[in-house]
């Protein structure tokens, strides 16, 4: 089975918690110590159903409250499919949670309140969608059964949202009528909605193409680590272990390391369940080759006809996620796949607000939650592509060199 990773996003009280919880229950991934505990909860709390929202909220300050702070993961599989949920917050001032849950997700789930409508929060998470290059999108316009599965109000919405989405780069859209806590149309078609003739959630989750949505042309492997067993039977062996996020490998493949600019041939790819014929995203996987080169953590192994840019003036896209702003003239710190560099913000060239979409060219910094567009040198070259051509070696992350904290997330324009 392949494996679908999804992250879901909406305004407050649009029901992504719940809708997860309904996808969890009605798909019989719930343990009944788990369902136990929700019914318990929810009748301490003084509610007349069980409250599957209570299933993904784990922290005691989302349960007080009623919302959802930090990113809650979640885990479950059908007979088709393995699948992770990155349930994010909808609240305004947790926009850097959003980013971080969607960042590696292959698709998004948009709610909307049937009786709202489309709200800044809907536009602002579309946007970040498109921004972060996640290629499937399904809006869910939830609580159908609060306007009496009335077809006019989904069908508004649904125009409301397309004319929004033309605006952004969203190759697939998917928009379903649900509701979450009555189950319809989450993981069984509702009687409820005859006029509707498209799939349910789970049947469209359990069915999208995501294989081809992976950069399989350009090789990229960097390097993780270097292995060299301290054994009398693997005196001989030298691999090297990391992540392929680009490409097809195969055993005797000319490739080439960077920075070196040395070639060498594939002899073997080894996993930890043994040997394999190839190699391809996301697998993790031990390359060995015939020549014994100087490659090390931080490196790069790609074909020697199709390399990266090996850049050291990266002009990004940036979502800065902490109370200090950042600023022209700042020393951070960049991870970009397994190398990490220090850098400095040569200059911001705007803040990007993304309600409106308008660029303000006057800003002299980026607060909490801000998105904006910078130039950055970095002290030794990085590999990389442009993050719409390839979202791992696209993108970095910024990292306060006094304190280690993770300060802000990037995507690549262009690198020189």
């Amino acid at each position: 089975m392949d494996l679908l990773r999804f992250a879901t996003a909406g305004s407050v009280d649009d029901g992504k918690s719940t809708l997860i919880g309904r996808l969890l229950y009605d798909s019989k991934a719930i343990f009944e110590d788990q369902l136990e505990a929700v019914e318990r909860t929810s009748r301490d709390k003084g509610f007349e159903y069980t409250n599957l929202a209570l299933l993904t909220d784990g922290l005691r300050a989302e349960r007080e409250q009623g919302i959802t702070i930090d990113v809650a993961y979640r885990y479950f599989a059908t007979p088709r499919r393995k699948f992770i949920i990155a349930d994010t917050p909808g609240h305004i001032q947790y926009t850097r949670n959003m980013v971080t849950g969607a960042s590696n997700a292959d698709l998004a789930l948009v709610l909307v309140d049937a009786r709202n409508g489309l709200v800044e929060q809907t536009r602002r998470h579309a946007f970040l969608v498109s921004l972060l290059r996640v290629p499937h999108l399904v809006l869910c316009v939830n609580k159908m059964d609060l306007v009496g599965y009335d077809k006019a109000v989904f069908d508004q919405i649904h125009e409301d949202f397309v004319g929004f989405a033309t605006k952004l780069n969203i190759p697939d859209l998917e928009v379903i009528p649900i509701s979450a806590l009555e189950g319809d149309n989450v993981v069984d078609r509702s009687p409820s909605m005859p006029w509707y003739d498209g799939p349910s959630l789970l049947h469209h989750l359990e069915n999208v193409h995501v294989a081809s949505d992976r950069n399989l042309v350009d090789v990229r492997m960097p390097v993780q680590y270097v292995i060299r067993p301290h054994s009398n039977d693997y005196h001989d062996y030298r691999g090297y272990a990391g992540q392929i996020v680009g490409g097809v490998l195969k055993p005797g493949d000319e490739v080439m390391a960077l920075p070196s600019g040395l070639t060498s041939r594939v002899t073997h790819i080894d996993t930890a369940d043994g040997p394999i014929d190839e190699a391809y995203p996301p697998m993790s996987v031990t390359v060995q080759l015939a020549d014994n080169l100087d490659i090390s953590r931080g490196d790069m192994i790609c074909r020697p006809h199709n390399a990266p840019h090996a850049a050291q003036n990266v002009d990004a896209m940036v979502s800065w996620m902490v109370d200090k702003p950042l600023e022209p003239g700042q020393r951070i710190l960049v991870k970009h796949t397994t190398r990490t560099a220090k850098a400095i913000v040569k200059d911001l060239h705007y803040r990007l607000d993304v309600n409106t979409l308008h660029r303000d060219e006057t800003a002299g910094q980026l607060g909490l939650n801000e998105i904006g567009r910078i130039d950055l040198r970095v002290a030794q070259p990085l590999f990389v592509d442009e993050y719409r051509r390839n979202r791992w070696t696209g993108g970095f992350i910024l990292i306060d060199e006094a304190t280690n904290v993770t300060v802000g997330a990037g995507m690549i324009v262009s690198a020189t």
